[in-house]
């Protein structure tokens, strides 16, 4: 009787571990969802603020069609990427960030644009929502980190292989970005 009620002990102990780890495996999986959703979230917020932002600029500047086609085709472009795909959104947002840059730096040829508070404006809700985007990637490549290190600990990794968790990759900055910039003070 006595070996029956430690075996059911047993039993019971390791379901409730199993379960622990199995339940902790979904709740860092459903955090690294959610923080994609974020960055989703702020890719889609920007998207619309480009087109205020393209026509804001059409307005003053009549020989940058350019910079702007570019910017409108990205957008475009972002709009088209399946949801799942993290990496090429990813990879086509960080084009787009570097188009907008080119559009922040128009401001400098063209000083009724810099004037216009409606530009300001946008500059502004623009580059609040480009620091959102750094910080939600941030919070993607955390989160990722703790699912992935679940998924590689024992013993988590046993129930992780037996439900068919997956690593998730890190979002990672492109190489020129990395690059630091040049500095002169050469006139």
């Amino acid at each position: 009787m006595l070996t029956t009620i430690i075996v059911i002990v047993v039993i019971v102990v390791l379901i409730a571990i199993y379960a622990g780890i199995y339940n902790g495996l979904v709740s860092v999986r459903t955090h690294t969802q959610e923080s994609w959703s974020q960055i989703d979230v702020q890719l889609k917020r920007r998207n619309d603020l480009i087109p205020n932002l393209v026509e804001t600029v059409k307005g003053y500047t009549k020989y940058e069609s350019g910079t702007l086609e570019k910017v409108v085709a990205l957008r475009n472009q972002m709009t088209q990427i399946p949801a799942d795909d993290h990496q090429q959104m990813m990879d086509v947002s960080n084009q787009l960030t570097s188009s907008l840059k080119s559009i922040f730096a128009l401001s400098e040829n063209y000083p009724d644009l810099k004037a216009s508070q409606e530009y300001t404006k946008l500059m502004e809700e623009l580059s609040n929502t480009e620091n959102k985007i750094a910080y939600s990637r941030q919070l993607f490549n955390s989160t990722a980190a703790s699912l992935n290190i679940k998924i590689q600990s024992f013993p988590s990794n046993i129930v992780a292989k037996i439900h068919h968790f997956e690593q998730v990759a890190y979002l990672e900055v492109p190489e020129e970005e990395k690059a630091a910039p040049k500095v002169s003070f050469d006139d």
